[in-house]
């Protein structure tokens, strides 16, 4: 049993599809996740680290690899907002091919709707909001779209799950993956919340998946939040995500049926909090630092060995 390595994300640092009024620097967010002993990070929004030259540049420098990149496109949304979307994805692919050798992977994701972000985690019989079948169709075809901008450009790919989208539901996550040819990222906090366990659902989706997203949650903070109809999603969402071992998942667990399905990817610790203010991030690499360290010891009990970073 083996992986490719430990890394992080930018959300585990506040940084989202937002950067203009950031009070960490990117190249400090480097140093932290360096610091923090992480081998890998995933790209932040198009741009976030410069030029693609900039970029190349400041993840060589570090000794660090370029995972993948989150890229959110509306692909349920009229044709001009899809394509705008999908401008701002090649820039990424470029960002992904000079950043690491091979790319790491373009992370797709549906971005939702309005409607949706007020109503996170629907019951699984809760199709009210789901896309019907024209819906359905715009977003194979979307996909379809993107899944051939990413092979253009030599670059792996995979879908990620997310709440308050339209692949939200364990019924939806199927719907996808029998209407487009493209892998699948299980994160655990998304998967949990949507109502399917983790472990479970390496067996039920198989060899699909390609990239994992290792976040810890409390579904009772969702709930809550639910049963209050607070519509501060950003505000709240950042209670529900917790260190690792403060929430629900049962981190060693899954990471042993993971291993043993044959997984042997990379593993992104992802902390979604609310941006940093400027002397905040000390403390935030250290707590990243302490999540690391949780997934070396939960892999070590199952006798897979992680070398550090020297």
């Amino acid at each position: 049993m083996s992986i490719r390595g430990i890394g992080t994300a930018p959300v585990s640092f506040g940084v989202y599809g937002a950067v203009d009024q950031l009070a960490v620097s990117p190249m400090a967010l480097l140093d932290a996740a360096v610091g923090a002993g992480y081998q890998g990070i995933e790209l932040g929004p198009p741009g976030f680290f410069g030029t693609t030259r900039a970029t190349a540049v400041a993840f060589a420098e570090r000794d660090l690899v370029a995972v993948g990149a989150y890229v959110p496109v509306h692909f349920s949304a009229d044709d001009a907002t899809v394509a705008h979307d999908l401008a701002n994805m090649a820039r990424t692919l470029a960002e992904l091919v000079r950043a690491s050798s091979p790319p790491g992977l373009a992370i797709l994701a549906d971005e939702g709707s309005p409607d949706l972000l007020l109503n996170p985690a629907r019951d699984w019989d809760d199709r009210r909001l789901a896309l019907d079948e024209a819906g359905w169709a715009r977003l194979a075809d979307g996909m379809e779209r993107a899944l051939e901008m990413a092979a253009d450009a030599g670059v792996p790919t995979s879908f990620h799950p997310h709440i308050s989208t339209y692949v939200e539901s364990p019924w939806e996550v199927e719907r996808l993956l029998e209407s487009t040819d493209v892998s699948l990222t299980l994160d655990t906090g998304h998967f949990w919340l949507a109502g399917a366990d983790p472990t479970a659902s390496i067996t039920r989706f198989g060899d699909r998946v390609n990239h994992v997203h290792l976040k810890d949650v409390r579904r009772a903070v969702l709930d809550r939040a639910k049963a209050e109809g607070r519509t501060d999603f950003d505000e709240w969402w950042s209670n529900v995500v917790t260190p690792l071992g403060a929430g629900d998942i049962d981190l060693e667990g899954f990471l042993k049926a993971l291993l043993e399905a044959g997984y042997d990817g990379w593993l992104v610790i992802e902390q979604d909090r609310l941006p940093l203010g400027h002397d905040a991030i000390e403390p935030v690499a250290s707590e990243q630092e302490q999540n690391r360290r949780r997934v070396e010891d939960a892999l070590s009990r199952i006798g897979v060995l992680v070398e550090e970073r020297s």
